[in-house]
């Protein structure tokens, strides 16, 4: 599986976990996952429209896994863009979609260490590139970003600490068979997580 450190636009700020706000859409809001399983289904309205591939069903169920009890990861935020116009010139798929999930140490204070999150991002590394080596038309890519963790008991200026955005794309030249590769991306990603979590 091809994998990638992925930039992105600038994310000097940090997030809050729990965040209050959407940079993008004001009408979005954290989910607490873990006491409220049932709307992994339901209040992501990214993913609604396109519930109706597998790929989409893969994905709730990797959000179930890393928000289940016996998890040592959560989930804090996720998006997700249907099939649209491909970004990647350099590739012959006419059509990407894209999307992001980000994950962090359920035990708050272990994400202040950037070692044990960098750690978290190299084992996923790791693991994805024994994975589905000879898959062209999907890729995976991280980014450590800075947190505000501010349920933490502490004072404010230590409340800073680092969460992991696992981004994702998938390519075609339909929607079906960019979401069939997505179908593909997302195995592997629940593959390389699911050993983490626990």
């Amino acid at each position: 599986m091809k994998t990638c450190e992925y930039n992105g636009e600038p994310l000097n700020e940090p997030r809050s976990h729990p965040w209050t706000d959407a940079v993008a859409n004001s009408a979005c809001r954290y989910y607490d996952f873990k006491t409220e399983p049932g709307l992994i289904r339901t209040a992501l309205e990214d993913f609604l429209p396109w519930s109706h591939y597998p790929a989409v069903t893969l994905l709730y169920e990797l959000l179930e896994r890393l928000n289940a009890p016996a998890s040592i990861l959560e989930s804090n935020d996720c998006a997700f863009s249907g099939p649209h116009k491909s970004e990647a010139s350099q590739l012959s798929k006419s059509l990407q979609c894209d999307g992001r999930v980000m994950i962090l140490y359920r035990e708050l204070g272990l994400n202040h260490s950037l070692r044990r999150v960098e750690g978290l991002k190299n084992a996923l590394h790791f693991r994805l590139a024994a994975l589905d080596q000879e898959f062209e038309w999907g890729m995976i890519g991280t980014t450590i970003l800075p947190v505000l963790y501010i349920d933490l008991p502490v004072a404010q200026n230590q409340q800073l600490g680092y969460q992991l955005m696992i981004s994702f794309w998938a390519w075609g030249d339909s929607e079906a068979e960019v979401m069939s590769n997505l179908e593909r991306v997302l195995e592997n990603l629940a593959q390389a997580v699911g050993e983490s979590m626990t």
